[in-house]
């Protein structure tokens, strides 16, 4: 049992808002928060920021967790959805009114967008002419805001476990809407009461919620509650060092995971993402587990760089189950329009071991393991043809009632038997390769002919070469 004087169990949350696929970006916040509270021994928590109700959607809130669940990214308690949450929020303003900390604010929209005006025009902060007046009776029928009590003057002082120690002074900073007029509950708020009743001790995030930091960390301390720690993480760019876009390629997880890229390859990636544990690159979900801390985290932005995580995927690739990389190859070609056949997956299953360190991701697993899959006979071109005429067609036929007697089909004695073949027909192995690729695949990508054979297996290969050499009479 936790003693009094022992720290809260470290909580984090991921807290997306529904207006829009899960992006890259987030993908690694929700990343952070993950391996920072299953560092600590801690929960990590989501939490859908839906009080955008124009741009809420159910299919993003569907997307977000696609995304999240392709990541194995999971919660430990059922997500909390804000929206749902408005009574407690306005509660919380209550008690702020209450205690002078907030105001309501009987100034129409058009007149406080010509205050601003006129506020910005003097480089002044906007105040609200209700700052310093009591309502009237007839003043609370009336349609209002409630507006947040900044101090008058003083400084606001962040602790940040990634930036630093930042400030800002408080006579800068708008009184911030606290209720909309429409009693609805505005960004800032709901995240404080959310985060303090939800138990969050470390607020991880993007560096552009900097800013809310500063008002935030006033409304903790305005309602009597301990601040968490916050820490806030630069943003990913792309390879160019401007801010990630389109024009950099995808920018959503399940454009990701439609490129091939294997999941346990992006968490491992993005973990990299802006954070470093020495110069390891390549490390399982286990040991990101035992060495992320937020002491990691740079303060300059991420570049993504695609032809690292082509390299981090193809790793993980080579270490993958064979089984669970045959289903995979197997969904790709079928979203290609192949027909599916009973003993597809066997075979796919049967030639990953030769082929799959060629890869770097399932769509070119998928275009390695096309060979396999040809239907007989094998539709020779012309080209194909032209390499199995003449002499270089005897040649093949020996080979062919060699291979008949050959027994063992191992990759390695198939090296050495071609070898051997190739010596006693006193040719270089380029005189046979060709031939036999065209023979054996139609000349598909494929790797070397004794991978080839060993993917086909015994009875495919030697079928293959029969119905090459009758096409060639």
């Amino acid at each position: 049992m936790p003693t009094a004087s022992s720290p809260p169990a470290v909580v984090t949350r991921f807290a997306p808002s529904p207006t829009g696929y899960l992006h890259i970006g987030g993908a690694r916040t929700a990343l952070f928060n993950y391996l920072f509270a299953k560092r600590h021994g801690g929960r990590f928590l989501i939490r859908v920021e839906d009080t955008d109700r124009e741009r809420s959607t159910d299919a993003a809130v569907a997307a977000i967790f696609e995304g999240l669940n392709w990541l194995e990214l999971f919660a430990d308690e059922e997500p909390v959805f804000q929206f749902a949450r408005a009574d407690r929020h306005r509660e919380a303003v209550d008690q702020l009114l209450e205690s002078g900390h907030a105001y309501r604010d009987y100034t129409s929209a058009e007149e406080t967008n010509a205050l601003r005006d006129a506020a910005k025009a003097e480089g002044r902060p906007f105040v609200s002419p209700w700052r310093d007046r009591t309502p009237t009776v007839d003043d609370l029928a009336r349609p209002h805001t409630v507006r947040f009590r900044r101090p008058d003057d003083g400084q606001v002082v962040v602790d940040d476990a990634v930036q630093g120690r930042v400030s800002w002074d408080v006579s800068a900073l708008d009184d911030l809407v606290l209720l909309r007029s429409d009693g609805a509950p505005t960004y800032n708020l709901a995240v404080v009461v959310d985060d303090h009743d939800m138990g969050v001790t470390h607020v991880i995030r993007g560096d552009d919620h900097l800013n809310n930091a500063a008002r935030q960390g006033l409304i903790y301390d305005a309602l009597g509650w301990g601040r968490p720690t916050f820490a806030h993480i630069p943003l990913i760019h792309g390879p160019d060092g401007a801010k990630l876009s389109k024009r950099h390629g995808a920018q959503a997880v399940h454009e990701y995971a439609e490129m091939g890229y294997l999941p346990e390859a992006m968490r491992n990636y993005l973990a990299r993402l802006g954070w470093a544990h020495g110069d390891d690159e390549l490390f399982s979900d286990a040991q990101a587990r035992a060495w992320f801390d937020l002491d990691g985290i740079g303060k300059a932005p991420a570049r993504l760089d695609f032809d690292k995580l082509a390299h981090v995927n193809a790793h993980w690739l080579r270490l993958a189950d064979d089984d669970r990389l045959a289903k995979e190859a197997l969904d790709a070609h079928l979203r290609r329009g192949r027909i599916l056949q009973p003993d597809d997956e066997a075979r796919l299953t049967r030639a990953l071991p030769f082929v799959k360190d060629r890869a770097k991701t399932l769509l070119e697993l998928a275009n390695q393991t096309a060979f396999v899959l040809l239907e007989r006979p094998l539709a020779l071109d012309d080209k194909a043809r032209a390499l199995l005429s003449g002499e270089t067609a005897e040649r093949v036929a020996r080979l062919k009632a060699r291979l008949e007697l050959f027994q063992s089909w191992d990759v390695f004695a198939l090296e050495a038997e071609l070898k051997a073949f190739a010596e006693e027909e006193a040719v270089g192995f380029g005189k046979i390769g060709p031939p036999l690729r065209a023979a054996l695949t139609a000349r598909s990508p494929s790797p070397d002919i004794a991978r080839i054979l060993a993917s086909l297996g015994r009875d495919e290969s030697l079928g293959r070469l029969d119905d090459a050499l009758q096409q060639t009479k």
